[in-house]
């Protein structure tokens, strides 16, 4: 003991100052543990571990019940079903009063009056392939660009060009007449349905049946549209869910043979969009497990159930339906968020599309309706048999077709037809022939404001693969983006506003030329621009893509003779488009953010630049015109924070541009050559011929500049005996089966404690 420090009195008593229990001090190397700091070191997260596995009866997944419900048809059946059920997702209900049907939307740009008589007002004569190009009809300007692109691309396969082709299958069909084929004569005849039937509800085909359902009380409404619940359709949430059930309970009943009383001890497997709604999400939920009453439900996304049906861990999946056509990456058997883009186009587009061109060399069944169930069925019907997007399949054919109407007789037709089967599927490449304004008009969201349990992220809106692609169009206090590419250049001009339809910096453009000295640049080295740095971007409009540019006679039988490869290429052959020179691009590329740095070298040819045109004409070199551009109001916040609707502006890009800016959010370059040699296509528009060689040339016309040791893109077909369509489903019928799901269900009691919460951590939704 030190000195001076008094011997302190010792406590005899050893009584405590206090009754309060002090706790030992906490061991250290437990501080850092997770225990019950997550839901899944709960009693409700160790339940599904300590289940035992239940006894199976008869086939394996025989009580699995998988649901996948789309625009146009829902598709239902056990897990151990080889193929499922598949119905039209539609449903006409008995209204009591005057029913009135909703007016057609037009998804695709409709003629002047003066123009539908067929007649080609201004042709542009160019090297023989004449073009109609009317100066007060902008539908005749955007039907030039694709059929300039189409040009551009059977010059470079070599394929023979038929100068007359279209005015002779003109001439055909306006002396084309029907042919009558009697009933007893007819194997497909149509039943029709005349007198009212007994019940409420008609579900699926049936309702195509009814001779006119608004004279009948009928209300013939389709429940989904896209990624989310048609809410432009239904005033109310709970009506629409209640037609959603009648569909399912009707197709489980006549096609299962599954009654209402055995729901319970079913499991059901949802496939959902990989862009999903929470609020369609969570009443989809509520559907199945509280109003239906099955035992349990697991949720999947599309795409991770594609890669699952087709056996491959790795993929970019693009699956095009009716009206969407959703991408997605998905990597170690999980969904990239950051990767999801949703296109508003698919296979209605391209259905209404051709439509309108055949409309143009006087169709003839002239009364064709496409708001009439048999008028649409017609186009369907010749969109699945004659679009292509083979190049060496352009020529001057002729098909047939045949319309059963109500009261009349089955009608044969034989028509004549040259590109329009190959232009109306290029609209996915081309999309400014489709009206995306007026295709959105009229939703609502579903998720109410009130609502605690839907929590909102801004992945649920808006994600990186968005904002990459519409980075050109955020006004300059917007946010700026991580990363993009661009080119030096060595004048930075000032940026046009921007026009409705959107551009992609996503690959080179035509060289911007503004003096009479002629510029070109490299894309070879590009150089990366940080988040800080200014950019300035120069918006194209997207008619003056790459092989849009005209450089003259004389330039253009240069340009094919350097193009000319050593050994003749076949037609419609696999092989990968160079880049033309001086100025052409890939077809899908309206804008590149340019940076200015150092000089950029002239170019060893130089460009007619008198020449430069979008569209080139023996009369005058004039571009076409540019909408009007948006309007950005400063009072108006988008979700994200966006000074702009950034979800709906991504949805107009071209398809091709589309899965690049996908695969870009991946990550880097490794991510993107890794996911753009494995893209696979699912879905029912996926069938047209040549949709592979036609993403494949496009892809890699985009990749081969931008990514550095980029080999070739490759498109993985589905496997063997499986049809696309169904591909999804069959994955998440495998995952009904596998023993790994046992951790992925949830309960009607799980979804009464945490409901939406539980579902997403369960079933681990990107």
């Amino acid at each position: 003991m030190p000195r001076g420090v008094p011997n302190t009195k010792k406590d005899d008593l050893s009584m405590r100052y206090t009754t309060f229990n002090v706790p030992a001090p906490l061991n250290p190397k437990t501080g850092g543990a997770n225990y019950l700091k997550t839901e899944t070191n709960s009693l409700w997260g160790r339940k599904p571990k300590r289940r035992e596995a239940e006894p199976i009866e008869g086939k394996r997944g025989s009580n699995v019940i998988v649901i996948h419900p789309g625009s146009r048809y829902l598709r239902m059946g056990r897990a151990s079903d080889i193929f499922p059920i598949t119905v039209s997702h539609v449903i006409a209900r008995k209204i009591n009063g005057v029913v009135n049907p909703p007016p057609p939307i037009q998804r695709i740009s409709r003629p002047t009056p003066s123009k539908k008589d067929g007649t080609d007002e201004d042709p542009i004569d160019d090297d023989d392939y004449p073009i109609s190009l009317s100066p007060d009809d902008p539908l005749e300007a955007k039907i030039a660009s694709i059929s300039i692109s189409l040009r551009e691309r059977m010059r470079f396969y070599k394929l023979r060009i038929s100068r007359d082709a279209r005015k002779n299958a003109t001439a055909f069909n306006k002396r084309s007449k029907p042919e009558i084929i009697h009933d007893h004569n007819d194997p497909y005849r149509v039943q029709w349905v005349t007198t009212p039937p007994a019940g409420d509800i008609v579900v699926g085909e049936r309702v195509f049946r009814l001779v006119d359902p608004a004279k009948m009380g009928y209300s013939v409404r389709w429940p989904i549209y896209g990624t989310t619940l048609n809410t432009r359709q239904y005033p109310s949430i709970p009506e629409l869910l209640g037609d959603l059930e009648a569909i399912w309970v009707t197709v489980l009943r006549d096609g299962l043979k599954i009654e209402r009383s055995a729901y319970r001890n079913y499991s059901v497997v949802l496939v959902v969009p990989d862009f999903y709604d929470r609020g369609t999400l969570r009443e989809l939920s509520h559907l199945l497990l509280v109003t239906m009453g099955f035992k349990q439900l697991c949720v999947q996304q599309e795409s991770l159930s594609a890669t699952f049906g087709a056996g491959i861990s790795n993929a970019c999946v693009i699956d095009m339906g009716a009206v969407k056509t959703s991408i997605s990456c998905v990597d170690e058997g999980m969904v990239i968020p950051d990767t999801r883009l949703v296109l508003s186009m698919g296979g209605d587009d391209i259905t209404e599309f051709l439509h309108v061109l055949l409309d143009r060399i006087h169709f003839p069944y002239r009364d064709l309706d496409l708001s009439k169930a048999y008028g649409w069925q017609v186009i369907e019907d010749l969109k699945a048999r004659i679009c292509t997007l083979l190049e060496s399949d352009v020529a001057e054919n002729m098909s047939d077709f045949f319309v059963r109407s109500p009261g009349n007789e089955a009608q044969k037709y034989a028509f004549r037809h040259y590109d329009e089967t190959i232009m109306a599927p290029m609209c996915v490449f081309e999309p400014r022939v489709i009206e995306f304004e007026r295709k959105s008009q009229g939703f609502r969201s579903v998720s109410h404001p009130s609502v605690e349990e839907v929590v909102d992220h801004q992945r649920d809106h808006v994600t990186q693969a968005m904002i990459i692609s519409t980075q050109h169009l955020l006004p300059p206090s917007g946010p700026p983006p991580p990363l993009t590419f661009a080119f030096p250049q060595s004048t930075q001009p000032t940026p046009p506003p921007p026009s409705d339809q959107p551009a992609f910096a996503v690959a080179p453009q035509p060289a911007q030329v503004d003096s009479a000295e002629p510029q070109t640049g490299s894309f070879e080295g590009a150089p990366l621009v940080e988040a800080n740095q200014s950019v300035t971007f120069v918006s194209v409009d997207p008619s003056d893509f790459g092989s849009k540019v005209s450089l003259g006679p004389e330039k253009e039988k240069e340009k094919e003779e350097e193009l000319k490869p050593s050994t003749p290429i076949p037609p419609g052959a696999d092989v990968v488009e160079p880049t033309p020179v001086a100025a052409s691009v890939p077809e899908s590329d309206p804008a590149i953010p340019i940076v200015p740095e150092e000089p950029v070298k002239a170019a060893p040819t130089p460009i007619d630049v008198d020449a430069l045109s979008p569209i080139p004409t023996p009369r005058a070199r004039t571009p076409l015109p540019l909408p009007p551009p948006p309007a950005h109001d400063p009072n108006v916040i988008y979700p994200g924070g966006f000074p702009i609707d950034v979800m709906f502006e991504a949805s107009k890009l071209p398809l091709d541009v589309a899965i690049f800016n996908s695969a870009r959010s991946a990550g880097g370059d490794d991510k993107i050559r890794k996911h753009l040699q494995a893209v696979m296509v699912v879905g029912g528009t996926s069938l047209i011929p040549g949709m592979a060689h036609a993403l494949e040339s496009r892809l890699q016309a985009i990749a081969t500049p931008l990514v550095p040791n980029m080999e070739k893109v490759q498109i993985i077909p589905p496997p063997k005996d499986v049809d696309p369509r169904v591909l999804a489903w069959k994955g998440a019928a495998v995952l009904g089966k596998m023993d790994a799901v046992q951790d992925m269900w949830i309960t009607p009691s799980d979804w009464d404690i945490l409901g939406l919460r539980g579902l997403t951590e369960r079933c681990l939704l990107g």
